[in-house]
């Protein structure tokens, strides 16, 4: 008897990526931009000081996309070492609003801290106060199809 076949055995691996510098956010910037995500799915826990959306990634870095059509993929990207958690923009009592991120920055403060900035489409945004910068980008599901078919307008 076979076992079934996993997501790892695929040709192409799920991500699961860190950024620790300036440089590590650009490339997990670039991965999450246009990836959508209900209101819903963001969470903050205080006690673990970690922020967490669970988001539908578009996969930018898939080489296979003329072959196969454009795929999405769930994604969490979480931030650790986070003390405070503002945002703007966002209507948290509308449980269908969707969200889609543009951009992950982060701005400096002293000795390794400051502030990871999520800016969001339609004018809104997350501001993270943290200790220092460790974000994780982990796919959590297999890639599926894009409901729309096609890649989002990439704007870098």
């Amino acid at each position: 008897m076979s076992d079934d076949a996993r997501f790892e055995d695929g040709r192409e691996a799920p991500l699961n990526l860190g950024a620790f510098d300036l440089e590590d956010l650009q490339v997990l910037s670039s991965l999450v931009q246009d990836a959508v995500f209900p209101v819903t799915e963001m969470a903050w826990r205080p006690r673990e000081r970690r922020f967490a959306l669970l988001l539908n990634r578009f996969r930018w870095e898939d080489a296979g996309r003329e072959r196969h059509g454009a795929e999405r993929v769930r994604s969490v990207l979480a931030v650790d070492h986070v003390l405070k958690v503002a945002s703007q923009g966002i209507d948290r009592g509308d449980k269908d609003t969707i969200l889609s991120v543009l951009t992950v920055e982060f701005e400096p403060g002293e000795d390794g801290t400051g502030h990871v900035l999520l800016t969001l489409a339609g004018d809104g945004a997350i501001r993270l106060a943290v200790e220092a910068l460790e974000v994780t980008l982990k796919d959590v599901t297999r890639p599926y199809k894009a409901p729309s078919g096609k890649a989002p307008e990439h704007g870098d």
